[in-house]
């Protein structure tokens, strides 16, 4: 018989298994980020910098002030330093490097034209050698951006890419290069992966597809707590077919225990080692690319928030405005603030607040204290009309 446990129990259990059930850290240390970084198994990363780029808001959110530069280092920094690489996830990724075998059966497909954009397979097959030809350059010239072939810049939008930028992707989709550093623009610099991914981790042997896709979906039912099917596919990008066995796997292995979670008609799956508050005493201010709320589907079943970025929404029907940022408190998302941060002048603007039916009392006065913390980390005046 399949157990039972309350929506409340169930939202409390996905907060905890994201790391909402600690208070956070008087002091953050080096330590603190990277065990963020193991227990949600990847930051995605994302081009938008209105406010701070993404693959930096969970570790505040979870931790608050922290130094930037720890993950700075850990993704691009000197070798020593290194332990986290690039590659698609969840979408564009930072992951923990001794998931870097988890990843090569993605890789591989890439390779042979079977994963990745359509539009660049042909460089698997019958442009193939063009593909090489630039790979070549990295052995003469070293790490190189898209910026330093001609005709590689965009054209007149982000995805009008030219024909280096077309195959330097592929190459990455594939394995073959990866991400050396970034440049100040955040622009991607590429290599060998030879020559960034540690050769301690690139000699541990290549796992199973089975094998590394059992491994990710248990990943991602710990980093989620409880799960749907559709959700533990999700945080990987992992197809149905990629998926059904592995959590088959599980469910035989004792990792993962189907639940019904009252009010929701489809089967959840809890993890064995997930823990459920009796309360939670969260705060935080949530990205819009952070993993306890990418999948929006999932947002509104276990918070009851109905949440779409303003980004991808034309001005006129912006409800929230253009990058508004979900408030949780305790075990619920109770406002969203719509947030910028104008570097020139040295300000953190709060363009909106919008509060959610049935917010407690206090959420205005809980709002301006984690927004006068989040404009201490990015070192930036608050101005914040929001009551």
């Amino acid at each position: 018989m399949t157990d039972s446990i309350s929506f409340r129990e169930a939202r409390r259990i996905a907060l905890a298994a994201q790391g909402f059930g600690k208070s956070r850290p008087a002091s953050v240390s080096k330590a603190h980020v990277r065990g963020t970084t193991a227990r949600l198994g990847l930051h995605q990363i994302d081009s938008v910098n209105v406010l701070a780029r993404a693959h930096y808001m969970p570790a505040y959110s979870r931790l608050g002030d922290y130094d930037r530069n720890w993950l700075d280092q850990a993704a691009w920094g000197k070798a020593r330093d290194r332990q986290l690489f690039e590659y698609w996830a969840h979408e564009a990724s930072l992951l923990p490097m001794d998931y870097h075998p988890l990843l090569r059966w993605r890789m591989a497909r890439a390779d042979r034209g079977e994963a990745g954009w359509k539009g660049l397979r042909a460089f698997a097959g019958e442009r193939r050698g063009e593909a090489e030809t630039l790979l070549a350059r990295f052995r003469t010239d070293g790490p190189l951006a898209a910026s330093d072939f001609e005709g590689a810049r965009n054209r007149s939008g982000w995805w009008e890419w030219g024909e280096a930028k077309q195959m330097l992707e592929w190459l990455f989709w594939a394995g073959h290069v990866t991400t050396a550093t970034r440049r100040g623009s955040f622009e991607r610099v590429y290599d060998l992966t030879e020559r960034v991914i540690p050769l301690d981790i690139l000699a541990i042997p290549t796992p199973e597809p089975r094998d590394a896709q059992r491994a990710l979906i248990e990943q991602s039912a710990r980093a989620l707590g409880i799960a749907t099917v559709a959700d533990l596919r999700d945080y990987f990008r992992l197809k149905p077919d990629e998926a059904r066995d592995a959590i088959q796997d599980l469910q035989d292995l004792g990792a993962l225990i189907p639940v019904t979670v009252e009010g929701m008609s489809q089967v959840m799956f809890l993890h064995r080692d997930a823990q459920a508050p009796r309360r939670m005493t969260a705060r935080a201010l949530l990205s819009p690319f952070d993993p306890l709320i990418w999948e929006r589907s999932r947002t509104e079943k276990l918070f009851d928030f109905h949440y779409r970025i303003g980004i991808y929404t034309p001005a006129p029907k912006r409800s929230h405005g253009y990058y508004d940022l979900p408030f949780l408190l305790g075990d619920r998302i109770v406002a969203r603030t719509d947030l910028k941060a104008d570097r020139k002048s040295g300000r953190l603007l709060v363009q909106s607040v919008h509060m959610e039916s049935g917010a407690p009392a206090d959420t205005h006065d809980q709002l301006a204290a984690e927004l006068g913390l989040l404009a201490q980390w990015l070192k930036l005046e608050l101005v914040a009309p929001i009551i």
